[in-house]
Parts: C-alpha cells; structure tokens; sequence
C-alpha cells in the first residue's frame, strides 16, 4: 500500500524529530552536513523512490563524511553519527506502508542513541516528543492499512491516546529507574559531555587558558549549611604546582606520597556541599582551605584533594574548609627545597632582582613581599590579551610586557619568591561564585579559573597572596566583564531566567545525574529498612515489575473496544435504543432490526433505517458509496 501525501509528511516528520536531539550531540559541521542531506533526500524523492545507485552514492558520500570529521574508528561517537547518516539517506526509499514502518522503527534508534552522549533534561525532552512522534506516525499507519483514516479527527485526542500508552508503561520505567542494580561504570563508557569539559589539569603553561576564561558554563555548585565566607574570600583550592622547567608548572608526583601538612584550624568553619560537574580528571576542588578529605578522595601533602576514580559524571562530595590559624613549626627540608627551585640559565633579571631584594630586606620576608606587590600596583597592567612568550617568559612579562592575567602574575611572583628564598608555589582553582537566590546556591563557572600564589612565612606558615588582585583598578585595561559589557542591559534581564534554568539543571543532577549505587542502596533507609544490596534491589524491582504489568492487564481488559469505528458506533446506537425497550438481538441483522424498531415505534423510524442501509453497505459492501467521516457523524449523531 502506498501512502499518501499527507500520511507520507506525517512519517517523515517523525523521523526528523528523532533524529534532531542526536544531531545535537554530533560535530557541528557534520550535523549541519547531515541534517541537510536529508532534507535534500526527502523533497528529491518526494514523488517517487530514488533509484538504487542515488540510495547507495547517498549512503556512502555520507559515511565518508563521517570518517573524514571523525576519523576512521569504530567507536560509540562515530556509531551514532553513522545512524544518523543513514536516517537522513532512509526516506529515499519510503514509500509504501512497509518502507514508512521500516523507517519510524529505525528512528527510534537514534533518541535511545542520544543518552549514549548526553543525559541532560534538554536529550530527554526531545527524546520524549520524539516518541510521542513516532507513535502517532505508527497510529496513523494502523489507521491507513486499516482503511479508518479519519483526517477529522482532533489532534488532541490522537496525542492524549499516545499518552495514554506512554503512562501505562510509565511505572516499570521509574521502578527500573530506582530499583534494577546499576553498574559501578558506564556500561558504553564516558559521555562525550565530560570529556568534552577538561577539568583543572595537573600542570600549567601561562598564556594556556584563555579557553577555560571564556567558557561561562558552571564547573561546580556549592550550598553552604550555616553561614558563608564573603564572595571575594571564595578561593576554591585546586591543584598546586611546585615543579617548574622554566616554562610550565606541574604538580610534584611526591605530593601523595606523604601525609598532609599539619595545620591548626582557627575557630571559622564552613560546613558545604559542593557538586562538580563532569570532567576528565580526578582533581577535586575545596574552599580554601579543606580541613579534612572527604570519603572516596585522598588528601595530599600540600592538602589538595584526589578523588579515587575520575570525576567523568556529577558527583557531590561534603566537606569542612576554614582558615588555617597556624601551620607546622617548620617545613620539612623535602617540602622547602621543592619550593626554592628554580630551573638554572631561565629567567636571569627576574632571578637577579630577588636576590637584590633579599640584600636589601635582610630576614625579613614579608617585606619582599610587600615590596613585589607595590612594585605590581604601581607599573602593571590586567588584560586577556597577553603576547607571545619566548624562552624567559617571567622576564618578558616582569620587564617588557608588564601586562597580563592570572598566570602570569602568580607564576611570575613565584619566580621572584624563589630568588629571594623565600618558598612559594603555585595554586589553580577558581575564584569568586554567583550566588542563584532561587537555588540558594553558588554557581562557580569556569570562566572563574584562577591561579594565585602561596609563600611560606615562618611561625604562620603557608599564607596565599594573589597578586593579581594587587593590580591597581585603574591599570585594569581588559576584563571578561568589560567584553560583556555590550551585553550587560540584556543580562541583566535575563538573569532571572537564567538563575531558573540554572535550578532546574541542578535539580536534574540532584535526582538523575546524581542518583548512583550509593543512593539507590539506601533508597529505602527512611521507612526503616536496611541498605539494600544488589540482589534485594533485583527482587524488588522484580516484584513491583509484576504488580505493575497485572494492573496494566487489568486497566486494558476493562476497555476492550470494538477496533472498527463503524461498528462500535453502530453498537452504540443499538445501546441508545436498548433504553427503549427495542435493543437488537445480538444474531439480529442490521436491516432486520431497523425494520423491526421502525414497525414498533408510532410514527415509525425511517432515520434509523436509512442508517441501517448506509451502514450495511459500508459494512458489507464491495466498495463504500460514501464517506467514512459522514457515516460516523450521522450514527453518532443519532438520537431515538
């Protein structure tokens, strides 16, 4: 059977719905690519199919472009691309009822395939209106093999049937949701949307994260049980660098081979959840500065934080931070001559001024320090736009360029720290939070990556200076505040808006994202009972997987209906009459009956036997002399 035009757009449009939140989680350009090749497809072959060879160049332009943006492997990325491709090239070869049921079932492929990349609420938004789609595109095309197309009737009514199937099916989802065990990993490994946001790396180049400042989504969220630190004490603490080549810091590999400094807490304690967003590290971040490691991480020597596995999904982690009163009497020799190296024949004015500075302050420390910071106030600059740096990066900046972001100065003054003596290092994190009024959170954003510096003063210990916030406010030329600007009216607006889906994102990572093992063993701790292990989840997912398919079996069998629409109109009409005292036999014949309620009612019946004609003819008829949309009208309009 073939379909018809309007039948025809109704499945293809089906099947652009399923493919679109793929599509989305694909390259752009290769999206884009496919996304228009199928458009192309089905207007070409609109008429009538494409012939063989068109379907088969189609199939194989597209996977070459596939292999050309993603490379030649056989992955789950470039599978899903492949269904994709294949999807956009289908509607070449749909035309009758059996090509549009081949295609709708190959499309639902492709929501299903969405979750392998992406499992955020806007994926299962799409993937949900994708097959509501495809189910009133396969109702229609039981509608047309069955000869009852019924163009009149509402759209509401088809949509409120399919969501009628949809919560039949809605409770063994949830149950399975719940309660079927999950896996320690990923059964199809790291979605693309971790690995596609590179956390806090365990080294840094200065000039290399222009990137990260720019990006302005959230990297973590943090709730506060108690009072708050101010936003510009908000230093979340990431990796530390005391290695350096004379061009890169990186983290010493000794760091976790010791136990964490020792430090004296003062009386100020934050109490906080912070939840990180997915990415390809294991590097944890802490408010400034963590008191102790939480469980499933470890604490290294200069007390950052390692969780066991790698962060590649939302996790959540409590902790305690405060300010550090007092470090150890003295720093361990390995720790000290760690923080006073410096790579040799590097940076030679920068290495000289600190010494110079050390003559001039004799044992005084903090007065070098004091000493680089108004030497920074007074003659540099903060911009994002910073200059090649050549082989003496630190001399570039301190006695040429004079201008530049966070790097550069942290780094820089570490330089100068060192040659005077004093040990210092580097620290990454993020700086500064937004608070959401509606979440009553704090959304810390990528574009918040900060470096800062540590020195080491004796009797107080490790004591963080930023001199970057040294800068004076008029010598800052260039902000992501100020490239925002243009913008400010329009975001000022829409922050509210903004602070909304910010929310509701939260909440998916709360109660989706967020629900693992752990979560689901103890899922049943607040009415009283134990910890579940894998095998009590099974049996009661098993359980309440058969109490929810007997009360769909149940729910069905009390609304078993007539599938023709003809007759179970024609039967209603005979219940009209059955109030009457003139109900039709059920061996009764149409026409007989109609006869019969004719001869018995005053008057006669000449509209019910009309009615039995036009309806014996549909029914038993070789070919229907009328339309089904005026048949139904009339029987249904019909009153004794």
């Amino acid at each position: 059977m073939r379909l018809d035009p309007r039948t025809r757009a109704i499945v293809l449009g089906a099947g652009a719905a399923c493919i679109v939140p793929l599509l989305l989680q694909l390259h752009t350009q290769l999206a884009i690519g496919i996304a228009i090749a199928g458009l192309a497809v089905a207007l070409g072959s609109w008429r009538r199919p494409a012939a063989g060879w068109v379907r088969v160049v189609l199939a194989l332009a597209l996977a070459t472009a596939v292999f050309a943006v993603m490379g030649v492997n056989f992955g789950r990325d470039t599978g899903c691309a492949i269904l994709a491709a294949m999807l956009a090239v289908k509607p070449a070869e749909t035309d009758s009822l059996r090509d549009a049921r081949s295609l709708l079932g190959f499309a639902l492929f492709a929501p299903f395939a969405t979750f392998l990349l992406d499992q955020g609420p806007v994926s299962l938004s799409l993937g949900l209106i994708a097959v509501v789609c495809a189910l009133l595109a396969m109702q229609r095309l039981s509608d047309l093999e069955s000869g009852e197309v019924r163009d009149a009737t509402p759209t509401w009514k088809r949509v409120a049937g399919v969501g009628r199937m949809l919560a039949l099916g809605l409770p063994i989802a949830l149950a399975a949701f719940w309660l079927f065990p999950r896996l320690a990993t990923p059964l199809w490994g790291v979605p693309d949307r971790a690995m596609a946001r590179p956390g806090l790396a365990d080294s840094m180049t200065p000039g290399r994260w222009e990137d990260m400042l720019f990006d302005d989504t959230p990297a973590a969220r943090v709730r506060f049980f108690g009072p708050a630190p101010s936003r510009d004490a908000m230093y979340f603490r990431g990796p530390v660098f005391s290695d350096y080549d004379g061009r890169t810091w990186s983290r010493g590999r000794w760091t976790n081979a010791y136990s964490p400094a020792a430090v004296q807490p003062s009386r100020v304690r934050w109490d906080y959840e912070i939840s990180l967003e997915p990415t390809d590290r294991f590097q944890l971040v802490a408010l400034d500065l963590p008191l102790d490691a939480p469980e499933a991480a470890s604490m290294g020597e200069d007390r950052t934080l390692r969780a066991q596995r790698r962060l590649d999904s939302v996790t959540r982690w409590r902790m305690q931070s405060g300010p550090v009163a007092r470090f150890g009497d003295a720093l361990p020799p390995y720790v000290r001559e760690r923080n006073l190296q410096l790579p040799s024949g590097f940076n030679p004015r920068a290495v000289t001024l600190g010494r110079q500075w050390r003559q001039d302050a004799g044992a005084d420390d903090a007065a070098i320090v004091q000493r680089a910071l108004a030497w920074i106030r007074r003659d540099f600059g903060y911009t994002l736009e910073s200059s090649l740096a050549g082989r003496d990066a630190v001399d570039q900046f301190l006695f040429v360029d004079k201008r530049g972001y966070c790097e550069q100065f942290s780094s820089s003054f570490v330089v100068l720290m060192r040659a005077a003596g004093i040990p210092a290092r580097v620290v990454g994190g993020y700086a500064g939070a937004d608070f959401n009024p509606i979440g009553d959170y704090w959304i810390v954003r990528r574009s918040d990556a900060h470096a800062w510096a540590e020195v080491w003063f004796d009797k107080r210990g490790w004591v963080r200076v930023d001199p970057t916030a040294a800068v004076a406010p008029e010598r800052v030329f260039d902000t992501l505040e100020d490239r925002a600007a243009a913008g400010d009216l329009l975001e000022t607006t829409l922050l509210p808006v903004r602070n909304v889906g910010d929310w509701m994102l939260n909440g998916w990572n709360d109660f989706v994202l967020g629900f693992n093992a752990e979560r689901q063993r103890a899922l049943l701790r607040p009415i009283g009972l134990p910890d579940l292990d894998s095998e009590a989840l099974l049996l009661v997912f098993s359980l309440i997987a058969l109490l929810c398919l007997a009360a769909t079996v149940w729910l069905l069998s009390r609304d078993v209906r007539e599938r023709d629409p003809v007759l179970r109109a024609w039967r209603r009409l005979g219940k009209r009459y059955d109030r009457l005292g003139l109900a039709r036999a059920p061996h009764e014949p149409a026409l007989d009956w109609a006869d019969r309620v004719h001869a018995a009612r005053a008057g006669g019946d000449a509209a019910l036997r009309a009615l039995g004609v036009r309806f014996s003819r549909w029914r038993y008829g070789a070919q229907p002399d009328e339309g089904l949309n005026a048949l139904l009208r009339d029987l249904k309009a019909h009153r004794p």
